[in-house]
């Protein structure tokens, strides 16, 4: 009789398979600790974008925020902390808890405003980078000028102030933005990846709060 009652779906041991799937305690969800290795992984590429942007912008002050992504990193680390306080929040199912469902959507939209906010930073670090490539340079007292084409008197020119050797912009600033580019890659790749597990744990994964069964069994099944 046992047996039958809990193949009928209304028996209250879901069996070992079912426990190991759902977690120790029978109520929570294989997916629910998923944000913490991602976490782990946006906060330690936010410090290493947001340490390298500074560095960046120690080499010459007339650099633009656009060239020294700081922003990026701290955003990154933002996003991880609330993914932390995700994986602290307790799991219920069908998302009873205004906290629960709060957090999931800040994360999600943090995620997937992380990933545009990378995909920027590229742009603008490929676009300086390509262009520093090109660069002619000379020390003129404190500065450090720049041009793509030194034969054209009225050519665009670019100063960098407090710059006396100018290696520190074709050869150094150069290795940061590229730097910059990789690190925004990879972070752009693990948002990319919390926003989707996030959906899927959210629509494929996360119990849906269909009760079968009598009410003292409190059987959830997964859609």
């Amino acid at each position: 009789m046992r047996s039958d009652k809990s193949r009928a779906g209304g028996g209250e041991d879901a069996g070992p398979v079912e426990r190991a799937r759902c977690g120790p305690d029978g109520h929570r969800c294989c997916g629910c600790p998923f944000p913490l290795l991602i976490a782990l992984l946006q906060l330690l590429l936010g410090v290493a974008v947001a340490t390298v942007a500074f560095l960046m912008a120690a080499i010459s002050p007339s650099l633009l925020a656009r060239e020294t992504p700081h922003w990026a990193g701290i955003l990154l680390c933002v996003v991880s902390i609330l993914g932390f306080v995700l994986y602290g929040i307790t799991y219920l199912p069908d998302e009873s808890t205004t906290m629960q469902f709060i957090v999931k959507v800040l994360y999600f939209l943090l995620c997937s405003v992380g990933l545009i906010v990378s995909i920027l930073v590229i742009a603008f670090q490929g676009h300086h980078y390509s262009l520093t490539i090109g660069f002619t340079c000379r020390e003129t007292s404190q500065d450090c000028v720049c041009t793509l084409e030194p034969e054209d008197p009225v050519g665009r020119t670019f100063t960098y102030a407090g710059v006396t050797d100018c290696t520190a912009v074709t050869s150094t600033l150069m290795f940061f933005y590229l730097l910059q580019m990789v690190l925004n890659l990879v972070q752009a790749l693990v948002c990319l990846l919390g926003a989707f597990l996030m959906w899927k744990h959210r629509y494929q994964v996360f119990f849906a709060g269909l009760q079968m069964g009598s009410p003292s069994t409190q059987h959830w099944q997964k859609v």
